[in-house]
């Protein structure tokens, strides 16, 4: 596996992956720096800890599947 197939920016699932990785960085970041109750941390950190395995997903699916071609500018 190449990791230059990671940067496909013509692939929607590449912006799916790097949503979903900023949102879970995001909701770490309220969890450890907002003081917040115990069931409030519970649920924040499980979306996070989702977000974040969602979005691994999407990356090795992107490190798996062939590159989009962009027939315009490579049309083999």
């Amino acid at each position: 596996m190449k990791l230059s197939r990671l940067f496909q920016p013509r692939n929607p699932l590449f912006w799916m992956a790097m949503m979903l990785n900023a949102l879970s960085a995001a909701l770490a970041w309220i969890v450890q720096n907002r003081p917040l109750n115990g069931f409030a941390t519970l649920i924040i950190g499980g979306f996070a800890i989702c977000n974040a395995l969602i979005g691994s997903w999407l990356v090795w699916r992107l490190l798996r599947d062939e590159p989009v071609k962009n027939t315009v500018t490579d049309p083999s």
